[in-house]
């Protein structure tokens, strides 16, 4: 008996393309499970795209409509990253739907999208980060609050609160320029996030279950050139000078097993879900922090979590499916 897999990707945020890239991918892996029928749709101007020009929709039974098909849908993978994937809305809408699906629930995706939301549960976890402080509102209490955090530390980072690939960040080294950032920000976002820069190397641990176990990998490292910020032009270009390696050098023992304590209790107290990819800042002044959490990690071919998936002796399609079969079983 197939098992009916709608595969959802697109999304209309920035990082649209990089979804259907990652799309690409995964259906390449699922396909590999002979008993998966798999329909991929794209998410553009909030509608549900089959085959580049079928508008489709769930009816009021729950199916999935798509020309003159007509699907019951076992199990959704969401394969968006950021809006609407990774905020929770479209884990929302297939719960109020009752439709399974893997990754983080969308409570958990919320709180892991929403930088300021991390910070708050990983402070509560007590879990290292960087330090930081909230501004939710455009104003002058909030500028001054800035303007103070900024004469403190001199080279601070500037960040949309709700947004992910680097999106709406900026790197801030002069106190003029502090403010005009974080008005910047709130183009991309209603809070914003400024941060202490952090000399660091950043490193990455793809955390996932697999048969009612919780895996984490061996770290991996983002190398970037000259100590650049790792913007979203820089992670997906093809000019990148951005190096991944999953076997980095010069890391302890006692280092690996600090990091992979770290990224399970995050894994655990944020109730993560199936997959996550959870990044690192190691740095001989500030030791070791978390940044973010991916609660829907990018899949392209030059992606690191199914490289580090892999190097952890796991395979990518073997993942997926047990993903598939335990979010139908703990509907």
């Amino acid at each position: 008996m197939n098992t009916n897999i709608l595969l959802l990707c697109g999304g209309d945020g920035s990082e649209h393309d990089i979804s259907l890239l990652s799309a690409n991918f995964i259906e390449e892996q699922l396909k590999l499970t002979k008993n998966f029928n798999v329909v991929k749709a794209v998410i553009h101007d909030n509608k549900f795209i089959v085959d580049e020009n079928t508008n489709s929709y769930f009816d009021m039974d729950g199916d999935f409509v798509y020309g003159d098909k007509k699907l019951k849908i076992d199990c959704v993978v969401p394969c968006l990253h950021g809006i609407p994937g990774e905020t929770g809305d479209i884990q929302s809408f297939l719960e109020i739907l009752n439709i399974p699906y893997i990754g983080c629930k969308s409570e958990a995706s919320r709180n892991c999208f929403n930088k300021i939301t991390t910070k708050l549960y990983l402070d509560a976890l007590g879990i290292p980060n960087t330090p930081y402080a909230i501004i939710p509102l455009n104003n002058e209490y909030y500028k001054q609050i800035a303007l103070d955090f900024f004469d403190k530390y001199q080279d601070i980072y500037v960040k949309a609160a709700s947004q992910g690939s680097s999106v709406g960040c900026y790197h801030v080294t002069k106190r003029d320029d502090v403010w005009d950032s974080i008005v910047e920000a709130f183009q991309f976002s209603s809070e914003v996030i400024i941060e202490k820069n952090i000399i660091h190397r950043e490193i990455e641990v793809a955390t996932y279950q697999m048969n009612g176990e919780l895996k984490i990998t061996n770290p991996g490292e983002i190398i970037i050139p000259n100590n650049l910020f790792y913007t979203f032009e820089e992670k997906y270009s093809k000019n990148s000078g951005t190096i991944t390696t999953v076997t980095p050098e010069n890391l302890s023992e006692d280092e690996i097993s600090k990091i992979k304590d770290l990224a399970r209790r995050a894994f655990v107290g944020l109730k993560l879900r199936h997959l996550s990819r959870i990044d690192f800042f190691l740095s001989k002044e500030d030791g070791i922090l978390i940044n973010e959490i991916n609660t829907f990690p990018g899949e392209t071919p030059i992606s690191m979590f199914p490289k580090m998936l892999t190097h952890n002796g796991d395979v990518m399609s073997e993942f997926l499916a047990n993903a598939v079969n335990d979010a139908i079983k703990n509907k």
